[in-house]
Parts: structure tokens; C-alpha cells; sequence
């Protein structure tokens, strides 16, 4: 099997489409953060959907990165840079979630509800220690590296500008959730997911209309070289 530039690119964007598409779905029906001890086996599956979405997130903006580069500058890079952090501790605390704390939920179910509050930013009972930290990078790296890497990506003009804009706005827009009720945060994860959707799309798009242009171009060229010869 051949690996071209092409083919990772379009596979860029069909997972940036997918991982929108699973952030979504995670969100139907998702339990309230203080019932991790009660809905175990729930809160295990859509962690372990998380996982996978925040894989696959991370390889579709990085495609989306490479594919301009050049045009985003200094501004791309920051964003980029601080959205896949972001994506990286979301990835981490989901993994935490799914393999950590169930084994907990007997000997230690306070310890549990607090590392879940604290997850999703509410205010936890006890002390969780350096978990605050990795929560904090999550929230920080998400809102603000999705605020910057949306602004640079509209600049660009190269994939969808709708989707770029509807990024930086429901990035940062989640900020909002600390003084909204819970019942606000899985509404708020909806534009993100549609935002990656039209993003994917649109990278996908952008490099078959590229190589459409390309190969017509090649052939053109050819049809003028027989002329002259």
C-alpha cells in the first residue's frame, strides 16, 4: 500500500467528520456528572467514544493545519498548537475516566464524583490533586487553542469559513458553562461537533477539487504537446 500526501489528507478529513459526528452522539441521553457511581457501564462507553473522538479530532486538525501552513502563519501555528494540546488532555482524562475510575467506584465513590465535578468544570468536595491541572490544560487548550486555530483558519479562506467561524465561537463560547446549569454543557458540545463535520467535509472537498484541477490541467498540457510535435 502506497501512503500519499493525497490519501492523508483525505483521511484528515473524513476523520475530523467523524469525530464531530461521534461528539455529538455522546451528547443524547448523557447522564449528570454526579451519577458516574450509579451509571458506571454509561459513563464507560461514551468515555471510551470520547477516546476515539479525540483521536480522530487530533488527526483532522492536524491535517487541517498542514494543508495551509504556509497561509496561516504564526497565528495557525499557536492555535494549533494550544487546540491539540487540548485535545491531548481531553484524550487523557477520558482514558482516566474509563479505565481509572470505575475501579474506584466501591472503595472510593467521593474520590470518583469529584474527579467527574472537576472534569466537567464544576467544584469538587475534596482535594483531587494534580487531576485540577489536566482539567484546567483541557479547558484552556479546548477554548482558547479553538478560539485562535478558528480565527486562522477563517482568515485562510481555504476550507468552509462558516465552519471555521462556528469553531472559534463554540470553542470559546463554552467558557459560558461556568455560570450556566449543567444541563447547558451537552447542548454547548453540538456547534463544536458540526463545526469539525463541516470542517472535515470541507478538507475532503477542497483536495478532490485540487486534484480535479490538477489532472485537467496534466491533460491539457498533454493535448497541447501532441499539437505541437
Amino acid at each position: 500500500m502506497t501512503i500519499t500526501a493525497s490519501g492523508l489528507t483525505k483521511a484528515a478529513g473524513a476523520a475530523a467528520a467523524v469525530a464531530g459526528t461521534i461528539f455529538i452522539a455522546v451528547q443524547i441521553g448523557h447522564p449528570a456528572s454526579d451519577t458516574f457511581t450509579t451509571e458506571t457501564s454509561q459513563w464507560v462507553a461514551r468515555s471510551c467514544a470520547k477516546i476515539v473522538m479525540a483521536a480522530l479530532a487530533l488527526a483532522g486538525i492536524t491535517g487541517m493545519y498542514l494543508r495551509q501552513h504556509r497561509q496561516s502563519g504564526v497565528l495557525g501555528l499557536i492555535g494549533y498548537a494550544m487546540f491539540a494540546a487540548g485535545y491531548l488532555a481531553m484524550l487523557s482524562v477520558e482514558v482516566i475516566a474509563a479505565t481509572v475510575l470505575p475501579n474506584l467506584v466501591d472503595t472510593e465513590p467521593g474520590f470518583v464524583n469529584d474527579v467527574v465535578a472537576a472534569s466537567t468544570g464544576g467544584k469538587p468536595a475534596g482535594d483531587v490533586g494534580a487531576l485540577q491541572t489536566l482539567f484546567n490544560l483541557a479547558g484552556a487548550g479546548y477554548m482558547v487553542g479553538g478560539l485562535i486555530f478558528g480565527i486562522a483558519l477563517f482568515r485562510t479562506g481555504i476550507l468552509a469559513r462558516w465552519a471555521a467561524a462556528l469553531l472559534a465561537v463554540s470553542t470559546i463560547g463554552t467558557a459560558a458553562l461556568a455560570v450556566l446549569p449543567e444541563g447547558f454543557n451537552r447542548p454547548f458540545a453540538v456547534p463544536e461537533g458540526l463545526a469539525l463535520i463541516g470542517l472535515g467535509v470541507s478538507l475532503w472537498r477542497h483536495h478532490r477539487q485540487a486534484e480535479t484541477v490538477t489532472a485537467t490541467a496534466g491533460a491539457g498540457g498533454a493535448t497541447v504537446r501532441r499539437a505541437t510535435v
